[in-house]
């Protein structure tokens, strides 16, 4: 990465800022891009303490200073922050240290929006952090909280930088102006050496796919085969395991059957002089019942890239250890009445040692995990909240699933009941 200082940084964490984009290496050897330091985008009147142009995205580095090293640090992007246990008060009063530099990074997104790149925020503190906890649906989204050192900035490029395809030569010449008009030319040589292409499509102005012809959806799938070895959450208590349900219950029977003819009267029926917009998801998925619980989709994916879906101790390990795939669904559930909003992840391993050792890992309050696929792309019909979510993994060969269930409309518990069920069942779905 090739480092450009335009002005002094303007917090008092920027020397571990500026070593630890050293860290990321010279050239494409690791990461690659141009780092603006000191950077003072027009028509901004602040100065930001980086921002990392990448092959694949932007990163947006913002300090935030804090009042002492810190070893536990609980940051939440819209709640108060406590460090070690104790609240960390704000000069201007804002609801945390980091409100304003939000309100930063938010106006140089909007300014760099029509570039259509992927831009994420770092908010890096100090003076020094051992720890920091954020919620995991902050870390599924595109900000992280760290203290910048080699390891914890380079997950975040990998992470929050994550455009399908590299940026062109000039991709990186039209940042740079929207950036650092008056920064000196960098030549096609230095840019290629750092990792943008010379003849790749520009991903600045992205083609939309057509979209494939919608097909009938299919009827239910059933699934009564538990999962072997489900390990739950550290802060969840003992449950007693449910019995197998084997016959659809007579409500979900008479549900669907609701729900079948509707679709055929709306399917049939001409909306007279009303012109209706055409669906824009792909193929309904089936609906998948486990154990009474109906799941429907929300979104899915699958990837040989593992650790940049990964976050915290997770992804550190999957950079490590590497993957054969991963899979991704993002399902809801209606348990007891209630909205549930489940998320899976499915690891495939080269051997169980490997897979183990992860799992391990994610097991582990504050270890990291999988970001969520439905809150990435905007699937979600209300974002939920998965802090406090009831955790379940489970391990079968070289094979780790991860599952995540809260509520919709109100607080989870790891604890909760119901929640449990339903993370219980999701860890024996199939992802398609």
């Amino acid at each position: 990465m090739r480092l450009v200082r335009l002005a002094p940084q303007p917090s008092l964490v920027a020397e571990d800022i500026r070593a630890a984009v050293a860290s990321l290496g010279k050239g494409g050897e690791v990461v690659g891009g141009i780092a603006l330091a000191g950077v003072r985008p027009l028509p901004s009147p602040h100065t930001f303490d980086a921002v990392l142009i990448l092959p694949r995205g932007v990163l947006i580095v913002l300090g935030v200073d804090l009042p002492e090293p810190v070893m536990r640090l609980e940051a939440p992007l819209t709640g108060p922050w406590k460090a070690d246990g104790w609240p960390v008060n704000t000069d201007d009063k804002a609801i945390n240290p980091a409100t304003t530099k939000l309100s930063l990074a938010e106006s140089l997104r909007k300014h760099l929006k029509p570039a259509g790149v992927p831009v994420g925020t770092v908010l890096a503190v100090g003076p020094f952090v051992d720890t920091v906890d954020q919620p995991a649906a902050d870390v599924a989204g595109m900000v992280r909280v760290l203290h910048p050192s080699a390891t914890s900035l380079l997950a975040a490029t990998v992470s929050l930088a994550s455009a399908p395809k590299p940026c062109t030569i000039d991709d990186a010449r039209v940042l740079l102006k929207l950036l650092a008009p008056d920064a000196p030319e960098i030549s096609a040589d230095t840019l290629a050496a750092e990792g943008f292409s010379r003849d790749a499509p520009t991903v600045l102005l992205p083609k939309v796919p057509a979209q494939p012809p919608k097909a009938a959806p299919p009827k239910p799938i059933e699934i009564t085969t538990p999962v072997p070895k489900i390990t739950a959450g550290a802060p969840v208590q003992p449950q007693a395991p449910s019995k197998t349900v084997r016959w659809l219950p007579l409500g979900a029977i008479g549900m669907l059957a609701v729900l079948l003819v509707v679709a055929i009267v709306l399917a049939t029926t001409g909306g007279g002089d009303t012109e209706t917009a055409a669906p824009t998801d792909e193929d309904v998925p089936a609906p998948q019942i486990v154990n009474g619980i109906q799941f429907i989709e929300r979104a899915s994916a699958s990837d040989s890239e593992c650790a940049s879906h990964a976050f915290g101790d997770a992804q550190v390990n999957l950079q490590k250890s590497g993957c054969v795939a991963i899979k991704r669904g993002s399902y809801e559930a209606t348990t007891d009445g209630k909205p549930a909003a489940v998320t899976i992840a499915v690891i495939t391993f080269a051997n169980e040692e490997t897979a183990s050792a992860f799992k391990k890992v994610a097991d582990d309050p504050g270890g990291g995990g999988i970001g969520d696929v439905a809150t990435e792309t905007g699937k979600w019909p209300r974002n939920p909240n998965f802090d406090g979510a009831a955790y379940v993994s489970a391990l079968q060969g070289g094979v780790v699933r991860l599952v995540l269930a809260a509520w919709f409309d109100e607080a989870s518990s790891a604890s909760d009941p119901g929640l449990m069920r339903t993370a219980r069942a999701a860890a024996a779905m199939q992802i398609t």
